[in-house]
């Protein structure tokens, strides 16, 4: 079983949403869970309504424009699909009549119930597209699986109820192929309430499902060809890093590489599982590797531009560098 994740860059649209479809079809006889985020700019279209909920203001007018704009895509991938209307109508609905209900609570409760709906409404679309393209599949509240404590905005997961609820609620992966449409980045605590895990947290929950279920990898799909030794966009002349190691992936997320979640790797190296980036617009491209034995760019220097901050890390070959003279010159 493979856990895929699309982000919002690949389902920001309908030709997005199409194409994700596209690239299922490339894996026709494998076990699946699909792992989707909300579609593109939802999260920051979401977060305005929180803001203007919590100060009293209308919220009508901003409900109503992100309505019209998911049931059109709807209506373009899937016209013909009456239940998956009828879904995310009702869960329009269901924010309405949240947003009618008086302040009661603090913010960061309201945000996490509100902004979850954007995964909500985008894996129902997607998987309302990929019945209409005759890949089976079954849509699942990804909140059933993930039970989190109760800090809002940054939940923790609650790692040993993980194997229960998937043997409770999953179907088997025996029956073949198997294909899960789910969402990214929510939760919810043994009360009930809905919870997020941080922005752009839809990584962490594709390795939350591998963990899980012990999957053979996971697949992050990007709009870009795989994760690179700098910014394409400062640098000239950036490599990219096919295979690398758990190790310098970390490092590299923890220093502010933006390709990988920082927090996504550790539940993968625990288990074993690789990790690949793989572009959704070139399946020829090879993408990168991230596992346990791959060190093989680890030579390859990275740089990662952080505004007034200089961190220098260095690797000797051995240790006859390590002499106070020799350190000396390095920064002189």
């Amino acid at each position: 079983m493979k856990v895929f994740k699309f982000g919002g860059a690949s389902v920001k649209d309908a030709a997005s949403v199409r194409n994700v479809a596209e690239v299922l079809k490339h894996f026709a006889l494998d076990d699946l869970v699909v792992v989707v985020s909300a579609m593109g700019k939802t999260t920051n279209a979401l977060e305005e309504v929180v803001w203007a909920y919590m100060d009293g203001r209308d919220t009508s007018a901003m409900v109503a424009e992100l309505e019209k704009r998911h049931l059109a895509i709807l209506m373009d991938v899937a016209p013909d699909d009456v239940a998956a209307r009828t879904a995310v109508q009702e869960r329009f609905n269901a924010l309405r009549g949240e947003l009618a209900s008086p302040v009661e609570r603090d913010v960061d409760h309201y945000y996490d119930r509100i902004v979850a709906y954007g995964e909500l409404w985008s894996t129902l679309i997607v998987s309302a597209h990929l019945n209409a393209e005759g890949i089976a599949n079954a849509w699942f509240d990804a909140r059933t699986i993930i039970t989190t404590d109760d800090r809002h905005r940054a939940a923790n997961v609650k790692w040993d109820m993980l194997a229960h609820n998937c043997a409770t609620y999953l179907p088997a992966f025996d029956q073949g192929p198997v294909r899960i449409v789910t969402q990214g980045f929510i939760g919810r605590t043994e009360d009930g309430d809905t919870t997020t895990l941080g922005r752009e947290g839809s990584d962490f929950s594709a390795a939350i499902f591998a963990y899980a279920l012990d999957a053979e990898s996971v697949t992050i799909w990007k709009d870009v060809p795989g994760m690179f030794n700098a910014d394409p966009n400062r640098f000239p002349n950036t490599r990219l890093l096919e295979q690398i190691s758990y190790k310098e992936a970390i490092e590299l997320s923890y220093f502010g590489a933006s390709v990988i979640h920082p927090r996504t790797l550790q539940p993968l190296q625990r288990k074993g599982i690789p990790l690949y980036v793989r572009s959704f617009l070139d399946l020829g491209a090879p993408g990168s590797t991230i596992s346990e034995a791959t060190d093989h760019d680890t030579l390859i220097p990275s740089f990662i531009v952080k505004p007034d901050q200089l961190l220098v890390s260095i690797t000797p070959r051995d240790l006859s560098f390590i002499v106070e003279e020799n350190l000396g010159d390095i920064f002189k």
